[in-house]
């Protein structure tokens, strides 16, 4: 009988071990997996790192930018070949030095505006439309920049009428004309001798033909042959077609040296247009047949000034100066 009750003891002994045992392990494994979940939602997220930047993202635009535009004002070419290469260029020149603003057109030749109208269905604004427009889109600060070789008389109108509009912007500035300052001077001549370096042999003229005028700025093709003279371009030539000094005055100084064989001409014009191509590359009464005539083999450039890229950074300082008076 106490065989029998000892069996037993050590039997139930034997169960209540084996259920301690196995609550042990229930109890080890569910801890386990607690550790192994996250303690909050937040951390159950991944650690996040800095984004970034896009490339694509621009910065936001200035005051500047939405409020100022440039206006480029030429007097105009129906040449469209011409025009592309000159204004066009310029006016790119200055779009590319001041990427914050836009650039607008302006012509002063209500002739040729009508004509790129009618004949090509392009509509260019003259200088009214474009102040009036500018006005009209909120423009608040406005540059003028002419392409004008002198102050003369259409440079001193396109003054007159911003004058009139100053009341409707906040501010409002005009650029100076190509051939203002001594440094002007300098850098044109640079360019233009430096286009035209492979006809200076000795033998060859290189004559500049300008349009002239009757206002006193006329002076400036004079100062532009002393200069040249003065900076020791000998074989360099200044004449105009309407003004001082005359295609008479160039054929008697190129006699007066005695040692020309040939004549290079070319425009000392923004654009090679209406002038370049009959006034002085003409076929009749013309500089080029005036020359030939006096016996001097002639070759013509028609190339405009707006075409070298030394000329179009002069117009860019002149723009830069402009907005720093606004």
């Amino acid at each position: 009988m106490r065989n029998k009750t000892k069996n037993k003891l050590t039997a139930l002994l034997a169960i209540l071990l084996i259920c301690v045992m196995g609550l042990a392990g229930c109890g080890k494994k569910e801890t386990q997996q607690t550790a192994e979940q996250p303690e909050t939602a937040d951390e159950a997220q991944p650690e996040e790192t800095p984004a970034p930047e896009e490339a694509t993202e621009t910065e936001p635009e200035t005051e500047t930018d939405r409020d100022t535009a440039i206006l480029v004002v030429s007097f105009g070419t129906s040449y469209n070949d011409s025009r592309d290469i000159t204004i066009g260029a310029v006016e790119a020149a200055i779009a590319d030095a001041n990427p914050g603003y836009e650039v607008r057109r302006a012509f002063t030749a209500q002739i040729i505006i009508d004509k790129l109208k009618e004949r090509d269905g392009l509509e260019i604004d003259n200088v009214t439309q474009a102040l009036d427009r500018a006005a009209a889109d909120g423009v608040k600060n406005l540059v003028i920049q002419p392409t004008h070789l002198m102050d003369g008389f259409e440079y001193n109108d396109l003054v007159k009428e911003v004058e009139e509009y100053e009341d409707l912007f906040e501010s409002i500035s005009v650029g100076s004309p190509l051939l203002t300052s001594d440094e002007d001077f300098k850098g044109v001549i640079n360019a233009i001798t430096a286009a035209t370096k492979s006809y200076d042999d000795g033998e060859t003229a290189i004559v500049f033909m300008g349009h002239g005028t009757e206002a006193d700025s006329n002076e400036v093709y004079g100062k532009m042959q002393d200069k040249l003279l003065e900076a020791g371009f000998e074989n360099y030539y200044i004449g105009t077609v309407e003004a001082k000094p005359s295609l008479e005055d160039v054929i008697g100084a190129l006699k007066e040296k005695g040692n020309y064989k040939k004549v290079v001409l070319e425009p000392l014009m923004v654009v090679s247009g209406d002038h370049a191509n009959n006034d002085m590359a003409g076929e009749e009464d013309s500089w080029k047949t005036a020359l030939e005539e006096e016996g001097f083999e002639v070759e013509c450039l028609l190339q405009g000034l707006g075409e070298l890229e030394d000329i179009q950074k002069i117009y860019v300082e002149h723009v830069a100066k402009a907005i720093e008076e606004l």
